[in-house]
């Protein structure tokens, strides 16, 4: 059981593409090779493969990434299942994984995450959990963004530390970022997602 994310940059024209273009390599870099694991094309769109019990962390890790920049957000698509072929290019792959990443892009009209299994009964339950979470996650500021990527990417670490890697003069406006970002509410999400694709499993 793999994941795949297919997605891209909306507005990605409103911002010169040398500079969030090289952020979103160093994050898809974290997680796989390009162009094997990853790859971005046509400017703006990527596609990568992941492990299934990680992909909707990697993927706010994406959002968070985008978001740093105010006029930019990150349109994706999840898809899991079984992969058949894998070629030495991600986007000449395919399977059940690849054909639901694809279905559910598709689908994606206003909504900024999707994700499409083979079980019915998850796919309705994260719709409706995604619809909530990007709520908050489709209107996070680019200093919120910042901060909640480095808290994401560094689990381990505390208020105090996440301060002091990101140059911010206090604890408390670290609280306060990842507060108003859900960050909390985010990682029990995740944490409810893993343990869901378990009992799958």
């Amino acid at each position: 059981m793999k994941a795949v994310i297919t997605g891209d940059i909306i507005n990605s024209r409103k911002v010169a593409s040398a500079l969030w273009l090289e952020d979103l390599k160093v994050v898809l870099n974290a997680y796989g090779n390009e162009p094997k694991d990853w790859e971005i094309y046509r400017g703006d769109s990527f596609q990568m493969v992941v492990e299934a019990m990680d992909v909707l962390e990697i993927a706010f890790i994406i959002k968070a990434t985008i978001k740093q920049y105010k006029e930019l957000d990150v349109r994706m698509a999840i898809g899991l299942g079984t992969i058949d072929y894998i070629a030495d290019k991600v986007t000449e792959s395919n399977g059940v994984a690849f054909i639901n990443s694809g279905e559910c892009f598709e689908e994606l009209k206003k909504q900024t995450l999707g994700i499409q299994t083979p079980w019915e009964e998850f796919n309705k339950s994260f719709a409706i959990i995604f619809s909530f979470v990007l709520m908050v996650a489709d209107n996070w500021t680019s200093t919120s963004a910042e901060i909640l990527k480095k808290a994401l990417q560094n689990p381990e670490i505390n208020q105090n530390q996440l301060a002091i890697a990101l140059n911010r003069k206090s604890q408390s406006s670290i609280s306060a970022s990842l507060k108003r970002a859900g960050y909390e509410e985010l990682k029990n999400m995740i944490a409810f997602y893993k343990q869901e694709i378990k009992k799958q499993w």
